[in-house]
């Protein structure tokens, strides 16, 4: 008997190998149904699908044998990865390289073919093999059908590296989510303090010295008020961005509309203002999520309304496996050129209104309904108002 040789790049096969996480893994039917295949095919007893560690032959698929292993130093496959073609052995008790192998009288491994299975870089990985217990050969047919089928092994085996590759990406983006809300979190909380303290101090400084002031002094401190409430928006707005999934995960439950409006109307109508909504009975909806979006919808609708009375109307419908909302107001409308862009985070309206804009609130809310399988679209005319229409799956 003639133990195997190691092939040339023997410690980057052994890497490849485990490249893949095929070693000691559970049966799979993809490369059962191969083995079985080969075995009716070549019509043989025992069909192998081998992979090749150190020191020992390692059976990812094994028919007519119940064992899962054997070591490498007596295997007929650790000659196969050796050659370039379709290794065959047609009767083994008279070649040189298995005369007195174990295997012959424990197995009755006679005969043998394997096809050495060979990844992209050259590599060969094992075999996908077939045994007999007399001698005899295979058919053209045989030998082309155990190529292909070897090649369908690596096929499997890249399409299992890339799941594993694309599996480590989704982890490693999750933990960076992770630590990215993390640090938003900590951002804002300690930003939040320091700008209401800026806003604080300069409402007090102008109401205590109203008539010391010059007019420039007056409008410095009311631009630092602006640009202290846009970054305290901005940062409002980047926290509930990354607090989208959070909200999903809430659970859902029957609500009535007038439960949700009455919420929205003390915390943003005034008293000169008007929302507008029919009762209704909303079934199976995630309340925290619902309530989120219209509150920036009817938040928007106030914020760019140029009316002496700024009207809010609800309405909501229940269609065919979606719930289907709208909030329209009579604010200053968008421009048709740019509706599309308004759902894209960072993005704003040109008008007179853009510099309280954040462009984080409809990406949010786009983010927030296209999670609940829904869609966000915007009706709107300048001067006139708009309404925005958004599906939710029920």
């Amino acid at each position: 008997m003639i133990t195997p040789k190691l092939p040339q790049k023997e410690q980057q096969r052994l890497e490849a190998v485990k490249s893949y996480q095929i070693l000691d893994t559970l049966p799979e039917s993809d490369y059962d149904n191969i083995t079985e295949l080969v075995a009716s095919i070549c019509d043989v007893p025992i069909a192998l699908i081998t992979f090749l560690d150190e020191k020992r032959n390692y059976f990812k698929s094994h028919q007519g044998i119940p064992f899962n292993e054997s070591p490498r130093d007596i295997s007929f496959c650790g000659h196969a990865i050796l050659e370039d073609d379709v290794m065959i052995v047609e009767d083994a008790r008279k070649d040189p390289r298995f005369v007195e192998n174990p295997l012959i009288d424990e197995l009755k491994a006679i005969f043998y073919a394997g096809q050495p299975l060979v990844d992209s870089n050259g590599l060969a990985l094992g075999t996908i093999c077939v045994f007999d217990h007399k001698p005899r050969t295979l058919s053209k047919k045989q030998k082309k059908a155990l190529k292909t089928l070897g090649n369908q092994v690596v096929n499997l085996l890249e399409l299992r590296r890339k799941n594993i590759n694309l599996e480590r990406t989704k982890e490693e983006l999750k933990i960076r989510n992770i630590q990215l809300k993390s640090f938003a979190s900590h951002v804002s909380h300690d930003l939040k303090s320091p700008l209401a303290n800026i806003i604080s101090l300069t409402e007090l400084l102008k109401d205590d010295n109203d008539s010391k002031l010059s007019e420039d002094a007056i409008i410095y401190l009311d631009s630092i008020e602006d640009s202290a409430n846009i970054l305290k928006d901005y940062i409002d707005g980047i926290l509930m961005h990354y607090k989208t999934d959070d909200l999903l995960e809430r659970k859902k439950q029957d609500i009535k509309l007038s439960e949700i409006s009455e919420d929205i109307k003390q915390l943003l109508i005034s008293s000169e203002d008007e929302l507008i909504y029919v009762e209704h009975e909303i079934k199976n909806i995630n309340k925290s999520v619902l309530s989120q979006i219209l509150i920036n919808l009817v938040d928007n609708a106030i914020k760019y309304n140029d009316k002496p009375k700024r009207i809010i109307q609800l309405d909501y419908e229940l269609l065919d496996g979606y719930h289907r909302f709208s909030v329209s107001d009579n604010g200053i409308g968008i421009p048709k050129n740019q509706q599309e862009q308004i759902f894209e985070i960072f993005k704003t309206v040109k008008n007179s209104f853009t510099k309280s804009s954040t462009g984080i609130g409809l990406s949010t809310v786009k983010n927030l309904i296209e999670k609940q399988n829904g869609h966000i679209f915007v009706c709107s005319e300048e001067g006139k108002g708009s309404t925005f229409s958004f599906t939710i799956a029920a």
